[in-house]
């Protein structure tokens, strides 16, 4: 990616306070998708507990769903230079699906 030059760059103020400083643990991320937005609904699943409560949820564009996406690949990158691979627990880490599978018409159309 090409760096915007220093002079072109804005200057945002974050403000983090209360319970969004605390922030909140999710184990699982549900991902839908329109033509127009990306929602990512963050859960979390405990053991004995059926049923899964959905303590964020996140809409974006699709280009800003790209965006988050490659912004957490550089910093998923820059974590393992420095601390070494993420291993995924029970994946094997050499498939490219990582849980996910490919439709049988998305594998014949690129072919």
């Amino acid at each position: 990616m090409s760096q915007i030059p220093a002079q072109n760059q804005q200057q945002i103020n974050i403000e983090l306070s209360g319970p969004e400083a605390e922030g909140i643990y999710s184990n699982l991320a549900l991902i839908t998708h329109s033509p127009a937005e990306f929602v990512f609904d963050f859960t979390r699943i405990l053991p004995g507990k059926p049923k899964a409560k959905v303590y964020a949820r996140i809409i974006k564009t699709p280009q800003h769903a790209k965006s988050f996406m490659l912004a957490l690949q550089d910093n998923i990158r820059k974590y393992e230079a420095q601390y070494g691979e993420i291993k995924l627990q029970g994946i094997d880490n050499s498939q490219k699906n990582i849980g996910f599978q490919q439709s049988q018409q998305l594998k014949d159309e690129t072919k």
